[in-house]
Formats: C-alpha cells, structure tokens, sequence
C-alpha cells in the first residue's frame, strides 16, 4: 500500500551520461513504486507511438501509464513534425505533472529532447518551463528524468543526479540495436 501523499516528499530524479542503462533505470523505479502501491506515468518524448518496445508491454501489464510522444528519431521526419510532437509532448507532460494524480512521473529521454540542435526548440520545449513545472510540482509528487546531455538548470534543482558512463559497449562494433535488450 502506498503511504499517505500528505506524508510523502517527492523528488526529481535525473538519470544522464552516455552510458546503456538510463531508461532501464526508470523502468526498474517504476517497478518497484508500483509494487508499493504507488501511480505512476511514464512518458517518453522521443519514442513513437508507431512503434512497440519491449518496456511499453512490459509496463502495461502492470498498469503503468505509458505514452509515447515523440516522433523517433530527430533524422527520421522533418523539424516542423519533431516539433510540432515536441510541444504537444510539452504539454501533456505538463499536465500530468501538474495534475497531483501520480506518485511518480517519468520524463524519459526529456533530456535528449532538451539537447536537440538540428532545429530550433525553445519556443515549442521551453527550458524555462521544464524547470519551472518542475520546481513547482505537487509535493508528493516525484519527477524522474532520462536522458543523456542533461542541461545544468535541471541537475542544479534534482535532489538526484546518477550519470551512467559507457565502459565498452557493442554498438562499438557496429552491432545493431538487440532485440530484448535494447527495444
């Protein structure tokens, strides 16, 4: 059973760095905030809903919220859709943050949405929003963000900051995306 919000402080959460491990990291939080009772919304802002991932099935059987708002990869559309999906991202996070309903909220890869230079994204992601929906969040209400290149506005207000390093990896030798393991 999940303690009283009245008694619950939540914090914000930011996993980073170049390192496998972030996401599974936040799935791993969801899990065990589920099995203590808690709600909790996954997002995922660069991820397309045309598309299913393991963590999506997986999470759905345990009655985990999850959406996918992204359009995929920056490369793959043009900026006017990427975009366009950004803001709308923006603001869907936005309420469900705001709301009070969840425990724990995800934002996983918010931070790899945040660090987009192929196009412009301030006016459809503004960073000064983030932090201020962040700082201003329910009180019981954890924030957890994903994502490598975590900007410094939002590692100065987490109570958390975990940077996954890569050691070695095989995507190194040209090994693609495993099935299981990576989607």
């Amino acid at each position: 059973m999940a303690r009283s919000r009245e008694k619950q402080v939540g914090y914000c959460l930011v996993y980073t760095g170049n390192g496998k491990g972030k996401t599974t990291s936040a799935i791993g939080l969801t899990v065990r905030a589920v099995g203590r009772g808690m709600k909790v919304a996954f997002l995922q802002f660069i991820k397309s809903s045309e598309r299913t991932y393991g963590e999506q099935l997986a999470l759905k059987k345990l009655g985990v919220e999850m959406v996918q708002l992204g359009e995929g990869f920056t490369w793959t559309k043009t900026p006017e859709v990427h975009r366009e999906a950004l803001k709308q991202a923006w603001e869907h996070a936005k309420g469900v943050v705001q709301s009070g309903e969840y425990d724990v909220v995800v934002l996983d890869e918010l931070n790899n949405a945040l660090a987009i230079e192929r196009f412009p994204i301030d006016d459809c992601l503004p960073l000064v929003d983030v932090v201020s929906t962040i700082k201003q969040r329910p009180p019981h209400t954890h924030v957890v963000i994903t994502g490598r290149d975590a900007k410094t506005e939002l590692t100065e207000i987490a109570d958390l900051v975990s940077t996954v390093d890569a050691t070695k990896h095989y995507y190194d030798q040209n090994v693609p995306a495993v099935y299981g393991i990576e989607f």
